[in-house]
């Protein structure tokens, strides 16, 4: 079957949403198309419709894909719980720790399993387009890589390499990985791709052809910077660390002020980012090392891959005092998984699951106790918020079971009748393990009705659809998808049933979008 992948010079070089831009072109075009990656490094995971976890980032390219997300589409995922081990996800289910001083071992069982759940997607579709991570031009990691050259070449999958101008040294990114490959990794690549240009892609002509003169690598296209990337989906918090700038300036003209801390571990940040397109609402991610602002109308504890490592980085920068403080004056406190866990009295952690501390004091501000154990609860909910009667739709995500008094005033109610979450009597402080709570446009607007704002009411899913189809459209215009299509052999293969396919006469002609 058809195959293609595509392979950066970097991280963060743009590969996550070109996948998914190719996704929804090819679909759009009417072929079934399926998006894989073999091994992912992300704290922000999404549930699957097989009752496991992959990757936010391949999930959000299934969307594209108009199907739902599988375990198969990212069989390996490495959650980072510290600088010296990853929580170990294969194909959806918790196995355990890796060592990262282990991260070369028993690769070759992992790129098996890789293999088997690359075929199976293969056997369901017309085309799968796999995502690289990282660089294959890490040449110490090459020995026993799954994730670049060591897949493509056990799949016999051809690549496409891209590189990001926008970071500038690019012509440099891509002849240099052309001078560290071995001549068959070199031979897998078809073609290059440039990403994140601003501006004339015309004043990249004379780059072009250096790239393509000292590497005999064909020039697919010049991608623009994609504006419409904004609503979607961030899986990095490598996001949130460039965002990262100088102590937040007051809020103003009546916007009400949303504040997350950003702790070191912050799992599943896309949970807020509708809040991001509401007009009335200032959302404010705090970097290490600034107090939380004054002026907060609702502090976010979200969510974490390591409940008691964050909850001790919290009170070392001080922001359970800045908390306190918060609450004294009334202000309003949500958490969000491990969040939730973190405002209880205490966080226990028996079989150290999570790292080496066995127990440690929670934020004291709900009356529950949290048990780590290790079985982890996932699956997609939905429900209504006890307090506004709101509809939620969301998913659980997590280790432990939190319990105590404060749980008899439940956050949610699910629609089988259980519930989860807790509240103070007030109302002001509250928590739940409901991933995914702002995506309902219901429960948003609640939530900003006490904070004396209006919600724009925004189908914030609607959105995301919208904009994956604007950077198809794109991609249309930037790329030689012709080519693109050659390579991965697709003209071999025919459409979905009923759906024209046939590309349009004057595909191969390489433009730019207007952004």
């Amino acid at each position: 079957m058809a195959a293609i992948m595509i392979q950066g010079c970097g991280s963060d070089v743009g590969k996550s949403l070109l996948v998914a831009g190719l996704c929804r072109l090819f679909t759009n075009r009417g072929w079934r198309v399926r998006p894989f990656k073999p091994q992912n490094m992300s704290n922000n995971a999404a549930v699957t419709s097989d009752g496991g976890e992959i990757g936010r980032s391949t999930a959000l390219q299934a969307l594209a894909c108009r199907t739902p997300p599988t375990v198969d589409m990212n069989p390996v995922l490495l959650k980072p719980q510290s600088d010296l081990g990853s929580q170990l996800i294969v194909r959806g289910q918790r196995l355990g720790v890796m060592q990262a001083s282990a991260h070369g071992r028993d690769k070759g069982e992992l790129l098996q399993i890789a293999l088997e759940s690359f075929r199976r997607l293969q056997q369901e579709s017309q085309l799968v387009i796999v995502e690289g991570a990282g660089s294959p031009a890490e040449t110490n990691l090459r020995t026993h890589d799954i994730a670049n050259m060591g897949f493509a070449h056990a799949a016999d999958v051809p690549v496409v390499l891209t590189g990001d101008i926008d970071r500038g040294h690019v012509i440099a990114s891509l002849v240099g990985a052309h001078a560290v490959l071995d001549d068959a990794d070199r031979a897998r690549i078809r073609g290059f791709i440039i990403n994140k240009f601003r501006g004339d892609a015309r004043l990249f002509d004379d780059g072009l052809r250096t790239i393509e003169t000292r590497t005999g690598w064909r020039p697919l296209g010049v991608v623009p910077w994609l504006h419409d990337a904004a609503a979607l989906p961030a899986e990095d918090a490598m996001q949130l660390d460039q965002s990262a700038g100088s102590e937040p300036a007051p809020s103003a003209g009546g916007r009400v002020r949303i504040v997350v801390p950003r702790l070191p571990h912050i799992a599943n940040f896309d949970d807020f980012d509708p809040l991001r397109s509401e007009p009335q609402v200032d959302l404010v991610f705090v970097p290490p090392g600034q107090p939380l602002p004054l002026d907060a109308s609702l502090i976010i504890v979200p969510g974490s891959k390591a409940t008691i490592a964050d909850l001790e980085f919290f009170r070392a920068q001080g922001w359970d005092i800045d908390l306190f403080a918060h609450v004294r004056r009334g202000g309003r406190v949500l958490g969000i998984c491990a969040g939730y866990q973190m405002l209880g009295n205490v966080v226990l952690d028996p079989q150290r699951i999570e790292g080496h501390q066995d127990s440690a004091r929670g934020l004291g501000l709900l009356d529950i106790t949290t048990t780590m154990t290790g079985e982890k609860q996932l699956r997609a909910v939905t429900g209504m918020e006890v307090a506004s009667g709101s509809p939620i739709s969301g998913y659980e995500m997590h280790l432990g079971v939190s319990t105590g008094p404060a749980t008899s005033r439940p956050f949610v109610r699910f629609d089988n009748g259980t519930t989860d979450g807790a509240r103070s009597p007030d109302n002001r402080i509250a928590g739940c393990h409901v991933h995914g709570l702002c995506h309902s446009a219901a429960y948003r607007s609640a939530l900003l009705a006490r904070l004396g704002a209006t919600s724009n009411d925004e189908d914030y899913d609607d959105r995301v659809e919208r904009s994956l189809d604007a950077i198809a459209a794109c991609l249309e215009q930037s790329l030689d998808i012709a080519r693109v299509a050659a390579i991965a052999e697709l003209a071999d293969h025919a459409p979905q049933r009923g759906i024209e396919s046939t590309f349009p006469p004057d595909q191969g002609k390489v433009t730019v979008c207007d952004h």
